[in-house]
């Protein structure tokens, strides 16, 4: 039943993505009506999903790429329905939404079926390690599209264009809402790489300390205290902070890459 609910979440998510063009590109309130209850319904199968996989895994907790994508997926979702709710906006589902349909829809329909090497860790505390992992990925991602949308937004208003962007929403929520995610995303990770790091010491010993992604993972983790530090304290925005949002993306993307040659992360088929 759970591949049954994780369906129902990619069609739901799929109109929800759909109903959101009209309702920020062309001022649709109707749209909006639609958009958010779509996207509200497909977070809920989607944890109605996920929360039946983790219920029948027991011991061999499925934790694989397609299984981990999908959990990123609902994250994203489930911002666009919180900004949605609390600034009244729903421009950013422009870019949540659609990732969050093609993060969700492989393993909906080709779900994987490996399993993470670590057979003596309890999972409740590896399965805490990748979900604050991953709502800090999130909150990288959903600070950058935010400083995306305040450069367009503020070139607009520079260029004393007409207002064919009014779906935008002001630069100080734009702002509000780049720096919040930061601010969030923070303590997830420190708390991720923490609890990732006591659980890799369990398993591997002195050698975690050479493993590829760790060294990637603390360095990521500079690049976001930076990134914070920067932003709040020289009052960073617009094109600098598209660019600073993007080198620190970029180093998850090179964390995540990084996979392929960590000893630490390395999964197996049963």
């Amino acid at each position: 039943m759970s591949l049954l609910w994780l369906r129902v979440a990619v069609f739901l998510y799929g109109i929800a993505a759909l109903a959101v063009l009209p309702a920020a590109l062309f001022d649709r309130p109707r749209w909006r009506h639609l958009a958010i209850p779509a996207a509200l319904a497909g977070a809920f199968f989607h944890f109605v999903s996920l929360a039946e996989t983790l219920a029948a895994a027991h011991r061999a907790l499925p934790v694989d790429t397609h299984e981990t994508l999908s959990l990123l997926g609902l994250l994203l979702a489930a911002s666009f329905v919180l900004l949605a709710l609390r600034y009244k906006t729903v421009a950013f589902g422009i870019f949540l939404l659609p990732i969050a349909v093609l993060l969700t829809i492989v393993p909906a329909f080709r779900p994987g079926h490996e399993t993470i090497a670590y057979p003596f860790i309890r999972t409740g505390w590896l399965m805490l390690h990748i979900a604050l992992l991953l709502m800090a990925y999130a909150a990288l991602f959903l600070s950058l599209v935010a400083s995306v949308l305040y450069l367009i937004q503020e070139r607009r208003l520079k260029q004393k264009k007409s207002p064919r962007f009014t779906w935008l929403p002001p630069l100080a929520t734009t702002d509000q809402i780049a720096l919040n995610a930061l601010r969030f995303g923070l303590p997830c990770m420190t708390a991720g790489l923490l609890i990732g790091s006591v659980l890799a010491l369990q398993t591997t010993g002195p050698r975690f300390f050479a493993d590829p992604k760790v060294l990637l993972s603390i360095a990521m983790w500079v690049a976001y205290v930076l990134m914070i530090f920067i932003r709040r304290h020289s009052g960073l925005r617009g094109r600098r902070a598209v660019y600073l949002s993007s080198f620190v993306f970029l180093v998850v993307l090179a964390v995540w890459a990084a996979n392929s040659l960590s000893t630490v992360h390395s999964f197996k088929v049963p």
